[in-house]
């Protein structure tokens, strides 16, 4: 057997020799596993050598596949998952690079019993995936592939050139999976959607959410599938978490309007929560387009003209065509009549308490009363219950407030002595809360001589109060309290508000 001759001229890189010397050991005997062998690692050098030559490359292919080996031969497929992918990235990094091409070397290797749960095999997901995430048959790829073939390695992100890190694989995989699942159009306007397949996906998703909660994107096109397939009722479940990272961005709001389409008031507020986000103006084109639309059906006139100008102003700059619809809108005679503004966001702040309300939906509210209001610094003290007070800052919350208003807040955990953060607060009529913690008391002001405060028993009445009621010493009064934690006497104690 010339076994030995054929290596040595392999590794002298008389390629072309030891392939003759192969090939007619082979055909000596087609079936001999030794000449398979021989020629198979001959094969390999050859497709090493011809990576940029996809013609002469996919007829070495099958030539290896002629020879039909084993798949125990681990070590030859999985060396040969090597060649491969070199050639999968030649052929993407390629100037006007031809999918087609990519297309045809899966369709010569998907037969091939290449070794698979290994780091080579890996490599040769990352080439494919790379120049095939935008085909329509990145599902059928991907299926052949099998993502349980990843290995931990794979769930873990890749720093590059700079210190960048750029996503894990295994997420690109899973995403660009889920994206081809959504609904799409046919060139004739039918709508493509597996139905089966979507559904069959979710829990797949699911489980890579639990198992790799730092993973950021497979939550939203969990919750596209969701909405895709109208459940979304467990929308908000499954995409919260990943809402509340990415809250600044305006593309989470326009889905959480998906979920309350049919609620309007929630709808429109995830529309204002959307377009009060600070993101490129080129990006928010579309969602302006949306909510002109639904200022028009409004007849907040005002507002519509606003979006439309921000809009096209945005289009024009990039020196993208303007749509039909808002050309439309542009001739009509409200809009000839109507006033613009620099922006809409003071008419989009008022309800941006109700679109945050629906992020922290999750977490338990609680009610509070107003104790003392600094306006200037837009802080106010609150109290919670004799257990639970302490102060915040409200001028992202609500416009204004005064001491005895009461509110439903979501905080955020505990305290940073007494100061605490919170995700929303909304004015609310607490009786209950007003009861325990205000009263109307009546009696005789006591003034000392020379002080500008003065008692109603042991209430404290502030100067202020003293000026704004021209009270006098032994003068009758009636005035509200509130209950006060008196931080120097630690006690509880009421005054006069």
């Amino acid at each position: 057997m010339p076994a030995k001759e054929i290596k040595e001229l392999r590794q002298d890189g008389k390629i072309e020799e030891a392939y003759a010397m192969a090939k007619a050991e082979l055909l000596n005997d087609p079936s001999n596993i030794w000449g398979k062998r021989n020629i198979s690692w001959v094969l390999y050098a050859q497709l090493n050598e011809n990576i940029s030559n996809s013609e002469l490359f996919l007829a070495k292919i099958q030539e290896v596949k002629d020879l039909d080996l084993p798949a125990s031969e681990e070590m030859f497929f999985e060396n040969l998952s090597i060649v491969i992918a070199k050639a999968a990235n030649y052929i993407f990094y390629e100037a006007n690079a031809d999918i087609n091409r990519l297309l045809h070397l899966f369709d010569a290797i998907k037969s091939l019993p290449l070794k698979r749960n290994s780091k080579w095999f890996s490599v040769l997901f990352n080439s494919m995936h790379k120049g095939l995430k935008e085909s329509d048959r990145y599902i059928e790829f991907a299926d052949w592939w099998d993502f349980n073939n990843f290995s931990p390695d794979d769930f873990q992100k890749v720093k590059i050139e700079g210190g960048k890190e750029v996503m894990a694989i295994a997420e690109q995989g899973y995403i660009a999976y889920a994206k081809h699942l959504l609904p799409k159009q046919s060139f004739g306007g039918e709508k493509i959607f597996n139905r089966e397949r979507a559904e069959a996906f979710l829990p797949v998703l699911s489980q890579l959410m639990e198992q790799h909660p730092h993973f950021q994107y497979p939550a939203f096109f969990y919750a596209k599938l969701l909405i895709a397939l109208d459940n979304k009722g467990n929308l908000l479940e499954s995409f919260l978490p990943f809402a509340k990272k990415k809250r600044n961005q305006f593309w989470v709001w326009e889905m959480l309007a998906e979920a309350f389409s049919s609620e309007e008031d929630k709808f429109f507020a995830c529309y204002c929560r959307a377009l009060s986000c600070d993101n490129p103006a080129e990006m928010m084109i579309g969602v302006r387009q949306k909510m002109a639309k639904i200022l028009i059906d409004k007849k907040h006139y005002n507002e519509a003209k606003t979006e439309i100008e921000l809009l096209v102003n945005s289009r024009n700059e990039k020196g993208y065509k303007i749509p039909q619809e808002v050309i439309h809108w542009q001739n009509l005679d409200w809009y000839k009549t109507a006033n613009k503004s620099k922006s809409n966001f003071n008419f989009y702040k008022s309800y941006l308490p109700l679109a945050d309300a629906l992020l922290y939906n999750d977490i338990p509210e609680v009610p509070i009363i107003v104790e003392f209001v600094n306006t200037d610094k837009k802080m106010l003290n609150f109290i919670a219950s004799e257990n639970k007070f302490g102060f915040f800052k409200y001028e992202r919350l609500i416009s204004e407030v005064k001491v005895g208003e009461t509110l439903m807040v979501r905080f955020q955990g505990g305290s940073n002595e007494g100061m605490h953060q919170v995700y929303t607060a909304i004015k609310v009529n607490a009786e209950d809360l007003k009861k325990q913690f205000v009263k109307e008391i009546s009696g005789a002001v006591k003034i000392q001589e020379g002080k500008s405060f003065g008692f109603m028993d042991d209430v404290f009445i502030h100067p202020s109060l003293i000026t704004k009621y021209q009270l006098k010493d032994g003068m009758q009064f009636t005035g509200t309290v509130i209950k006060s934690f008196h931080k120097e006497k630690k006690q509880w104690g009421w005054k006069f508000i």
